[in-house]
């Protein structure tokens, strides 16, 4: 990945903002609304609300929905939809899944939810649910490349994912309400209807060694309660990373844990308790039958899927983190276009970077200047506070906490505060030492250019004889004075080389 192809969202600054956007998913177990800010490369929500409705409740016996369920989403999705239009929101896509695809009265039901609350209703086969749900991964993944397994109320879908796009796919009744009621709660028997279904897809066992993508909200419990065990220092859910052997044996171990303990845990609902051994027996034997090399939690899915699909292909082009970082910079009121001049001035320092490396470079140079806003003494915390939990940059762990620190040492404070320190504890010392570089070589930027655009690019870093050189031309008042002279000696000093300034 070169320095263009970086800069290619930016062709895209000076288009018009669309107007916001609404998904909502009438789901086997719960309906929810969820508003995007804009057509946006990366989905920003504005408003996400959910209620449960159980509309699958029974299903598995009786064939019809719950008809208390019904009741309840007729006035939820009239809710919804007010919301939305009170938002500015012109379309909204109206999905329906497992319950209402495969219940006897499921297109009477979306008919009677057209009618009554003013909306398209698409009820999604199992191939287009599954579609959209990697999509979800492929939004905030690009390259992912693997298998996502998306577990709803009412199904289960398995997609296969890679260069972009999806393969094989499988969309199975192994949704957590259905389980249940087929298992009568007896686990061991769950267990052998999750082996029955699983044991008639074999290519779900041929995609081995790669990465299984989890969606779903009763996977983000469980993700929080293997965060609670593992006293992890990160609490995002987003790309939260186990490998196999670690996920089986703390699935082993949560198994294990009274009720009164996982009530314990913040941010799961007595609702996901309940059904949570059930949802760990279901993905401890994907990871059995797959063998992935890692496992992922994502919190992208099949609502983030639809807002991607119905992004323009220019848009659907961008890489998301770049698009995103540059979103927000234009929101804070400074220009991206300073931000790649800034990527392109500091890359003297950094020889031979990864794709990955140089993304990350950018967005942090994106956001150099996102937090001038804050008081003085606080913009290093909340720059790196905002980054680390940001629930949509769709970054692994490792690389999350590299961009809050870069940030970080921007505004030039040190490890002190025990959060940083946890944030250290995520990565090797030769990546602390870049992304110090990276924050320091921020910092003189802002210091010769005060982050206005076209200024830095009148000078020019470059090492030459173990000497960190910073030319400036010689007779120009914006460089006659200034802090930037001891920041070039603190860059310098932090690689272990001399600096010097030349005038020309």
């Amino acid at each position: 990945m070169g320095n263009k192809e970086l800069a290619a969202p930016l062709a895209l600054e000076a288009a018009p903002r669309s107007r916001p956007v609404a998904v909502i998913d009438v789901g086997s177990n719960s309906v929810r609304l969820v508003v995007y800010s804009g057509l946006t490369r990366t989905p920003i929500p504005l408003h996400n609300e959910k209620v449960i409705c159980a509309l699958g409740k029974g299903l598995e016996k009786s064939g019809q929905l719950n008809s208390e369920g019904v009741g309840m989403a007729f006035d939820t999705v009239a809710r919804f939809v007010r919301i939305a239009r009170s938002l500015g929101v012109e379309h909204i896509d109206t999905l329906a899944t497992a319950a209402v695809r495969d219940a006897e009265d499921g297109a009477a039901f979306a008919k009677a939810l057209e009618k009554r609350c003013d909306v398209k209703v698409q009820i999604l086969t199992g191939k287009q649910e599954a579609r959209r749900s990697a999509l979800g991964v492929l939004c905030g993944t690009p390259d992912a490349d693997g298998v996502v397994a998306d577990l709803g109320g009412g199904s289960l879908e398995l997609v296969q994912i890679g260069g972009g796009d999806m393969s094989e796919h499988t969309t199975l009744p192994l949704g957590l309400l259905r389980l249940t009621e087929a298992a009568d709660g007896d686990r061991t028997k769950a267990l052998a209807i999750i082996n029955k279904a699983l044991d008639k897809h074999k290519w779900v066992s041929k995609a081995k060694d790669k990465t299984l993508y989890a969606v779903g909200g009763a996977w983000r419990s469980l993700a929080r309660v293997c965060i609670a065990q593992m006293d992890y220092p990160l609490h995002v859910l987003d790309n939260f990373t186990l490998d196999r052997a670690q996920a089986i044996s703390l699935f082993d171990v949560i198994s294990r844990l009274s009720p009164k303990s996982l009530e314990q845990i913040k941010g799961i609902s007595r609702g996901r308790l309940a059904t949570l051994p059930l949802a760990a027996a279901v993905l401890e034997r994907l990871l059995e039958i797959n063998k992935p090399k890692i496992l992922v939690f994502s919190i992208y899915g099949m609502r983030e899927g639809q807002f991607f699909k119905s992004l323009p292909d220019q848009l659907r082009k961008q890489d998301p983190l770049v698009a995103l970082a540059e979103e927000i910079a234009r929101g804070a009121g400074r220009s991206p276009a300073a931000g790649h001049e800034t990527f392109e001035w500091m890359s003297p320092l950094f020889k031979d970077e990864s794709p990955r490396q140089k993304k990350l470079r950018l967005a942090a140079c994106l956001l150099r200047d996102v937090w001038w806003t804050e008081h003085p003494d606080y913009r290093a915390e909340q720059a790196f506070l905002r980054v680390l939990r940001l629930p949509f940059l769709g970054l692994g762990h490792e690389d999350r906490a590299a961009l809050a620190l870069a940030l970080y040492y921007r505004y030039g404070s040190g490890p002190s505060e025990p959060i940083i320190k946890q944030a250290h504890a995520l990565l090797q010392e030769s990546r602390i030492h870049r992304v110090q570089t990276i924050g320091l070589a921020l910092r003189l930027a802002y210091a010769l250019s005060a982050g206005a655009p076209g200024i830095v690019k009148k000078t020019s870093l470059r090492i030459s004889a173990g000497t960190l050189i910073l030319t400036v031309p010689d007779g120009d008042p914006l460089f006659k004075s200034g802090p930037y002279l001891r920041r070039v000696k603190r860059i310098a000093d932090h690689m272990g080389i001399e600096g010097r300034i030349d005038r020309v």
